[in-house]
Parts: C-alpha cells; structure tokens; sequence
C-alpha cells in the first residue's frame, strides 16, 4: 500500500497538532480581548486537554462498529464544526466549552488512524506507517504553529481557529477521495472492548505513556523562560527556537517508526526513554549556553514524538479485539502526562530553584517511564516461558 493513502491521515495530524499547539502562542491576545489574566485564558488549554481524555475512550467505544473509513469523517466534522465555533466564542467560558468539545474527537481520531495505517503498512513496517500520521503533527509545529501565533498577533486569534477548521474540512474531503475502506474490526460488546484493561500489560503502557512522556512536558512547558532567562535569546528569537524543537520532532518522528520496526516497539520505548532523560540532564547543565540550547532543543524536540509510533503499536497489539479503544487511550495518557509534566515541573520554580530545575525533574519522569518499560520486558519474558510439563510416573 502506497504511502500516498495515508496522508489523510496526516492532514488531520496537521489540523490536530496546529490547534494543540497554536493556543499557547494565542493566550496573551485572548486574555486581552476578554479582559482576563493570562493564567484565566490558560483554562481554554486545560479544557482542550480534558475532552481529550472524556473522548479519547469514549468515542471508541461508541464507534467501535463503525467502518474506519467512515469513523474518521465524523470524528473529523465535530473537529472542523467545534474549531469554528471557537472562532466566534464571545467570551472565554464559552471558548472554554467548545475547546472542549474540539478536543473528544482528538484522541479517537489518532485511535482510528493508528489502527487504519498498521493495517495498510506492509509486514514489519507497522510502526513508520503510524508515523506517517503523526508526520502531521510534526509539521504543525514546525511551520503551522508559527504561522498561526503570526496570524493571531498581528490580526486576530479567531482567523487561526477558524483556519484550523477549514484544514479539519479538508481532512474529511480527503478521507472521503483517498483513504481505502476497510470493515469495522471491533462488532463486541463494550463489555468485551473494556475486557482488554483488565490486563497489567495495558496498564503499564498507559503508565509509561503518561508519566514517561511527561517528563517531556516538563521542559516544554517552561522552555519560553529558560530560553529568555538562562539562555539569553530575545523574545522575539523563542518563535525560532520553537522551530527548532519542531525540526527536532519532524526527524524524531521518522527515527522512532524505523527504530521500533526494527528493534521491537517494547525495545525502542526503552531506548526513547533513556534518552530522553540523558537529554534533559544535559539541558540542565548547557541552558546557559546559546549553541547548545540549539542543538539540545532539536534533540529533545526528537526526543517529544520519537515514542508515539512505537507507543501506538504497543497498544494495538496489547489490546486486541479493541485496539481502537487501546490506541485512543494512550492519546489520553500523552494529555495526562502533558498536564502532570506542566504541574510538576512548576512546582521547583514555585520553590525558588529557578528555570532549569523543571528538566532534573523531567529526567525523574522518564526514567520512571523507562522502569515500567523494563517491567513490560519481564512481563513479556515470564509470559513467554513454557510451563512446565508434569512428570508421568509410570506405577
């Protein structure tokens, strides 16, 4: 299967990843047309988080018999329709609810197009199909996020969402014109669908995915103050930093498909893990130096969407006869570990140890996220061993 099919796919990684990310570029001109403070516009984002996690599950399981085909349209109308209806919020409680509303589709959209692409990919190459979905993402934060603050600065906030609805629009168009249909895998019961977390090994790759990734977040969430305060860039020069970390994300995003594909998902995510926590003790060390800070921002940004793919494919064979449900949680828990890694990482700036401090406790996170990988790799050891034959003596 070409590669040219799942592209739908990818554009709606783009119209997912842009409005993701475009709202921490936009909160100081919404709090300025509401007339709130920064913090009050910052509940949007928290709210755009929270649908993630109610609809990630949710919408799943009540789509689980629907043709993914036709399952990828809808969810992508109640983005598209939510997005623009963002754009013409009259305050910010109603921007709120439907940045809401705009995140349910959001992780069931990734759930679906993860289990599309892994069913389209050739044998062994499961992993980099995926990351052709998320290569949309990737590329959200490397030139549509810019773009979109630029638009949002020097015009209006409303202009970005309601543009990221129109390439929700497109999404659907293009689903409908290229993407194969494929018959609906999941016709049991939700009963039968939840029976797949009744497993540890789900479990632990939720935990890994929330608290491991996390510790990404961490240093993502506070990088504007550590580039401006540690660093020493101008304001103006976060904008390209951000490119940066997106470049890195573009690359990592590539690498961690190949990586998983060829040395198992399992074995990747532990790699990815390592180096994410080697990464974000070397931020902490070189922030007061510019070269390094560049050259450290790619890796991590590398580093931030190298574990998707191998992530999604953990799950997918984790939890089957529901691997929609399965691939839809784990976008839940990369949204619980973006708000545990932002609250965490700003508790030692609260205490006073400054800017650098949110990247040692990143690295806790995901060296946390690399145990419960090791503990998946002991499982997966103690599952495979034979059970022992008992001895027949012969009376």
């Amino acid at each position: 299967m070409g590669k040219t099919k799942l592209l739908p796919l990818a554009l709606g990684g783009l119209a997912i990843g842009t409005t993701e990310f475009v709202m921490m570029g936009l909160l100081p001109n919404i709090a300025a047309e509401f007339r709130v403070t920064i913090p009050q516009a910052g509940y949007v984002i928290s709210g755009y988080a929270l649908g993630v996690v109610i609809g990630a599950p949710l919408l799943a399981v009540v789509g689980g018999g629907v043709p993914p085909k036709k399952m990828l349209m809808l969810l992508m109308l109640l983005f598209a329709g939510f997005n623009t209806l963002s754009a013409f919020a009259p305050n910010n409680t109603v921007l709120f609810i439907t940045r809401l509303l705009s995140g349910l589709p959001h992780g069931a959209f990734f759930g679906v197009g993860s289990v599309v692409a892994s069913r389209l990919a050739a044998q062994g190459k499961q992993a980099q199909a995926i990351s052709i979905m998320f290569a949309g993402l990737t590329v959200a934060n490397l030139l549509m996020v810019p773009i979109g603050t630029y638009v949002g600065h020097h015009y209006s906030w409303r202009y970005t969402l309601a543009g990221v609805g129109l390439i929700g629009l497109l999404t659907v168009l293009a689903v409908q014109l290229v993407l194969p249909a494929l018959e609906a895998e999941q016709n049991g019961s939700v009963k039968s669908q939840l029976a797949a977390f009744n497993k540890l090994e789900t479990w632990l790759i939720v935990l890994l995915t929330a608290i491991g990734t996390g510790g990404l977040f961490c240093w993502i969430s506070y990088i504007a103050p550590l580039l401006t305060d540690v660093s020493g860039f101008a304001p103006e020069q976060v904008p390209y930093m951000l490119m940066v970390a997106g470049l890195g994300m573009v690359v990592g995003n590539v690498a961690g498909g190949k990586l998983a594909d060829k040395l198992s998902p399992l074995n990747a995510c532990l790699v990815l893990l390592l180096t994410m926590a080697a990464t974000l003790l070397g931020i902490y060390f070189v922030a007061e130096s510019r070269l390094l800070s560049v050259l450290m921002t790619f890796v991590a940004g590398g580093c931030s969407l190298a574990v998707a793919a191998p992530i999604q494919i953990m799950m997918i064979h984790a939890s089957k006869g529901a691997e929609t449900l399965g691939a839809s949680v784990t976008q839940a828990a990369f949204n619980i570990g973006n708000a545990l890694g932002a609250f965490l990482g700003g508790l030692p700036i609260a205490a006073g140890y400054g800017y650098t401090s949110p990247a040692l406790v990143g690295v806790g996170m995901a060296l946390a996220g690399a145990g419960f990988a090791l503990a998946l790799i002991r499982l997966k050891a103690s599952q495979a061993q034979p059970a022992p034959v008992a001895q027949v003596v012969a009376g």
